[in-house]
């Protein structure tokens, strides 16, 4: 059963479309990532999602409500962690949990044991009383977590809720989002990161200019890429004469250099790699490290749009 189901959704700015006809089903119970550079209009897709901004065309229903006409009701459904802190510093994390669980029409007893639950789940419970302006940015990334789940809301919408952490709350913050999801939020989970969504979502969905270009499990998104493999070679003497010739092999789909780190993909590394050692040879790479991996997201990505996922 879908718990967000968006149906032919429109976005536009004067004549550019940055929403482009946007089909997507949610299931409930589910950890769905949206996956996509910087710019590839996931945010505008989850703000109309949220109704915090008008959609120019299709539908968006949540939870059998649909988002433009009945707008608070579905709203009453959702949790949004924005990409941007929605934080107010001068506020302890205790009043900053308050103010958003009364917005959500809690009071009296039952806010206060929300208060207390929101904060401990996100590991705050011992800052209560101290103001977001002493915290680190993963504090206040989960501060900012605690604010959205004081209305045990149906769905959680998380928009790139790791953006500029250190790696032990980005960490904190994907167990966050696998325990929520256990205690029975479906969530949406906005990334440029591939890793983070390959290790908590069910299913995956890649954006790109405003499109979906890709939709589905990990495994199911890999296979559409199982011909391809990727050679990465780390390398000394790595020459623009090198790197043409790599690129002129008729069995070299793509060549991607970076300093000393060279990307090969190919249908097959099979019966090529000694053509691609000759060529390194030829002109004095000299070899330190290789290595074949298995396609993953990224390589899917690169095959469907030519561009990695952090450009």
């Amino acid at each position: 059963m879908a718990l967000a189901q968006l149906t032919d959704v429109v976005k536009r700015y004067e004549s550019n479309l940055t929403v482009d006809h946007v089909n997507l089903s949610i299931k409930e119970g589910e950890i769905f990532g949206l996956l996509g550079p910087n710019g590839a209009g996931k945010s505008t897709t989850i703000s109309m999602l949220c109704g915090l901004l008008k959609s120019d065309g299709g539908s968006i229903v949540i939870d059998g409500i649909s988002v433009s006409k009945q707008p608070l009701e579905a709203k009453k459904r959702i949790g949004l962690v924005p990409q941007d802190l929605a934080l107010y510093e001068n506020m302890t994390a205790q009043e900053n949990a308050t103010f958003f669980g009364k917005l959500y029409g809690l009071r009296g007893g039952l806010l206060k044991e929300r208060v207390q639950e929101a904060l401990e789940f996100t590991g705050l419970a011992d800052r209560a009383k101290d103001k977001p302006s002493t915290f680190s940015g993963g504090m206040k990334r989960r501060l900012n977590i605690a604010c959205a789940i004081m209305h045990r809301p149906k769905l959680i919408i998380m928009d790139e809720p790791t953006v500029g952490i250190d790696p032990q709350s980005r960490n904190h913050i994907l167990e966050s989002v696998k325990a929520l999801n256990k205690l029975g939020s479906t969530v949406i989970y906005t990334s440029h990161y591939m890793e983070e969504v390959e290790a908590i979502c069910d299913r995956v969905a890649i954006m790109d200019k405003g499109h979906i270009i890709a939709c589905g499990t990990e495994q199911e998104l890999r296979e559409r890429v199982a011909h391809e493999e990727k050679i990465v070679i780390q390398a000394g003497n790595i020459t623009p004469g090198l790197i043409q010739e790599l690129k002129q092999h008729p069995r070299v789909t793509r060549v991607e250099a970076d300093g000393e780190k060279v990307e090969l993909y190919l249908p097959s590394s099979q019966g090529e790699l000694q053509d691609i050692l000759f060529i390194f040879a030829k002109h004095g790479g000299v070899i330190q490290a290789l290595q074949i991996e298995e396609p993953d997201l990224e390589t899917l990505f690169l095959s469907l749009t030519g561009r990695t996922l952090r450009d």
